[in-house]
């Protein structure tokens, strides 16, 4: 079986202000199991950073999430698949111990759940920024870009 690790980050400069999301997906299914927090060892299958426009970080990172769990449906729908993020707030939302009391951020909430209930299996956990350090950088690079 598949194994997938998705690292995906949000951003904004100024808050609200210029946003930005990136995601990292990664084939670590051949690492053992002290190895899969080595993503030096593992296979980009895909990475990418977008540009937003104005809005919030929170919003910014349920769209990083969003957009690397979309990916990960159409290209890898049966992996188990194991979340990454360093935003403590939306880790702790789509597992269920905190309330998303934001009505700006709830539509992301539910679109989030509908996808992780589609695929097979899905983790979710927190990463402080040095571990999540490619997906931070392609939402700078692409706040860079676009600025």
């Amino acid at each position: 079986m598949t194994k997938l690790l998705l690292q995906c980050d949000g951003g904004s400069r100024g808050n609200p202000g210029p946003a930005a999301y990136g995601y990292v997906v990664y084939d670590i299914s051949g690492l053992s199991a002290g190895a899969e927090a080595r993503v030096d060892a593992a296979i980009v299958l895909e990475k990418c950073g977008n540009y937003l426009g104005n809005t919030t970080n929170n919003q910014a990172e349920y769209e990083g999430l969003l957009a690397g769990l979309t990916w990960i449906y159409n290209h890898h729908p049966d992996a188990t698949v194991e979340i990454k993020m360093d935003s403590l707030l939306i880790v702790n939302q789509i597992k269920g111990l905190y309330k998303v009391k934001s009505p700006d951020l709830f539509p992301k909430y539910q679109a989030v759940r509908a996808l992780i209930s589609k695929l097979t299996s899905v983790t979710i956990a927190h990463t402080y920024r040095e571990g999540n350090s490619l997906a931070d950088s392609l939402v700078n690079q692409a706040l860079d870009a676009h600025l």
